[in-house]
């Protein structure tokens, strides 16, 4: 097992990759959670200060997204997972927390209070600065997410829906769960059933003597695209998934 609590950016911190393990958790649950808070509308500032996006490499050498956690957002993650064991690696991990916290303090005290005072200063200088970046790259990923039309709505809107995916875990299957979530949202928006319209769609094209494969192949973005109006719903919604979903954080 890896060390639980490491110093990084000046602070204690865990990963979401290491609370899995040590809880037997699916990781992917732990990021839900994560995530769960950070698109929380409510004290989201409070909880962005607790959670940092991180990657970490599989055994086959691929890279994907976890997030490390101070002493702060642990204790939310982890409040809800009961029993005696997972209390005993709670007190493991307030243990581990408490140590690295008092290394820190130990080596910050050994300098001079001059230097104590410069390394006070850096640190608020490099804090402000990764702020700073990270409300550019959200201005920006929102301003790109924003511009995103309806000229070539169908490429545009599949990008942003594979970047969603990513965040959720980068599997078939959460792609296929955020199409989902978006078609019942267009159902709900436009008041119509798309999948009653493919059915129809479908039946009309082996009227007209289309190929068996071609009719399995349409889908309910087919339906939408003889819709002008489902287009516009369509692309809107896509629009306000991308942004709750954070996708300019998204980790290559």
């Amino acid at each position: 097992m890896n060390q639980l609590v490491i110093m990084k950016d000046k602070q204690a911190v865990t990963s979401s990759l290491q609370v899995a393990e040590v809880f037997d958790k699916q990781h992917k649950h732990v990021m839900e959670a994560i995530k769960n808070k950070l698109n929380s509308a409510e004290n989201s500032a409070q909880y962005n200060s607790m959670f940092a996006e991180g990657a970490y490499k599989d055994k086959s050498g691929k890279s994907n997204p976890m997030y490390y956690m101070n002493r702060d957002g642990f204790s939310f993650i982890v409040m809800g997972f009961t029993g005696h064991k997972a209390d005993g690696f709670k007190l493991q991990y307030i243990k581990a927390f408490n140590e690295m916290e008092q290394q820190a303090k130990s080596r910050t005290s050994a300098l001079s209070p001059e230097l104590q005072f410069m390394q006070g200063v850096v640190d608020k200088l490099a804090a402000n600065e990764r702020n700073q970046h990270c409300l550019e790259n959200k201005i920006d990923g929102v301003s790109e997410i924003v511009a995103t039309s309806t000229m070539d709505w169908r490429n545009e809107t599949s990008h942003l829906i594979s970047k969603i995916a990513r965040q959720q875990g980068n599997t078939g299957e959460s792609y296929k769960m955020t199409r989902n979530d978006i078609y019942d949202e267009v159902d709900r928006r436009g008041g119509v059933s798309l999948k009653t319209r493919l059915t129809n769609l479908r039946r009309r094209m082996a009227e007209e003597g289309t190929s068996k494969t071609q009719r399995k192949n349409t889908t309910k973005v087919d339906v939408i695209a003889h819709d002008k109006k489902l287009i516009e719903i369509y692309t809107a919604i896509v629009k306000e998934f991308a942004i709750r979903y954070q996708v300019w954080n998204e980790e290559y």
